[in-house]
C-alpha cells in the first residue's frame, strides 16, 4: 500500500512550501494547489486521502471547494482559518470539515492533526464488522453478503453468493460509502496478489457483482463515475 496522499491547497507559496516539506518528512505523498479551481481538478484526478484547505483562496474560496468535495467524497478535510475568526471555524465544521487549524499554525501540529484524523478514520472503518447500507448487509467476520427485506416489522436475510474478489471489492467500497475509488485503487487493494491484472479487470468483477446484487433487487448500489472509477452508493442516501 502507498503512503497517504495529501492535497495542500494554499495560495501563499512560502506557507505552501513549508507545509509540503513537513508532510514529506513524515512520509506523505503530496499535491499542491494554489487556487480553488486547481484544487478541485487535482482532487478529482488524484483522489487524495486527506486535504489541507485554506479558506481564503483565489477563484473559489475554501468553503466552495469543500462543498464540491462533499458532493463526491467523504475524504477528510482540515480547514485553515483566520486568527480569531470563530464564524469561519463554525462554518467550516458545519459544511463538513473534519478539523481546523488557526493561522499562524505550527506545521508539526498540522501534520499531527492530519495523522490523527486518518487514524480515527481507519480505526472506525477497519473495526466495523457488520456493514449495512440500504438493503445490503456485509458480515466481514463470516464473509457473508445478505440481501435484507423488511415486512411487518420482521427482517429477513437472503444470502448472496460472491467470489472472494467480489467480497473484497464490496467491503472496500462499502466501508466508505459515496467515496469514489479509482480502478487502480480497487485493483491495488482487492487484487494485490495479481500483479499482472489490468484495470479493466476491475470492470469485469464489478459488472458480475452488480448483476448478483440486481438479481436480489438491489439496484444502483455500485455506481460508475465516468473517468474516475466506482463508488458504493445507496439510492436511499
Amino acid at each position: 500500500m502507498q503512503n497517504p496522499l495529501v492535497l495542500i491547497v494554499e495560495d501563499e507559496p512560502q506557507i505552501s512550501e513549508i507545509i509540503n516539506e513537513y508532510f514529506h518528512r513524515e512520509g506523505f505523498r503530496t499535491i499542491v494547489a494554489a487556487d480553488g479551481d486547481i484544487a478541485l481538478t487535482h482532487f478529482r484526478m488524484m483522489r487524495p486521502d486527506i486535504v489541507i484547505l485554506d479558506i481564503n483562496l483565489p477563484k473559489r474560496d475554501g468553503s466552495e471547494v469543500l462543498n464540491e468535495i462533499r458532493k463526491i467524497s467523504e475524504a477528510p478535510v482540515i480547514m485553515a482559518t483566520a486568527l480569531g475568526d470563530d464564524l469561519e471555524k463554525i462554518s467550516a465544521l458545519k459544511i463538513g470539515a473534519d478539523d481546523y487549524v488557526v493561522k499562524p499554525f505550527n506545521p508539526l501540529e498540522l501534520v499531527a492533526r492530519a495523522k490523527a484524523v486518518l487514524r480515527r478514520l481507519n480505526n472506525n472503518s477497519e473495526t466495523q464488522k457488520i456493514i449495512r447500507i440500504g438493503d445490503i448487509e456485509i458480515d466481514t467476520d463470516a464473509h457473508l453478503v445478505n440481501a435484507l427485506k423488511f415486512e411487518n416489522n420482521i427482517t429477513s436475510k437472503t444470502r448472496i453468493d460472491v467470489t472472494l474478489t467480489e467480497f473484497r471489492i464490496l467491503v472496500y467500497l462499502g466501508r466508505h460509502p459515496k467515496k469514489v475509488f479509482s480502478r487502480f485503487q480497487i485493483l491495488d487493494t482487492c487484487l494485490p496478489s495479481d500483479g499482472d491484472a489490468l484495470e479493466r479487470t476491475v470492470d469485469s468483477h464489478v459488472s458480475k457483482l452488480r448483476k448478483k446484487l440486481e438479481a436480489h433487487d438491489l439496484n444502483n448500489y455500485l455506481e460508475c463515475v465516468r473517468g474516475i472509477g466506482y463508488r458504493f452508493f445507496s439510492n436511499e442516501d
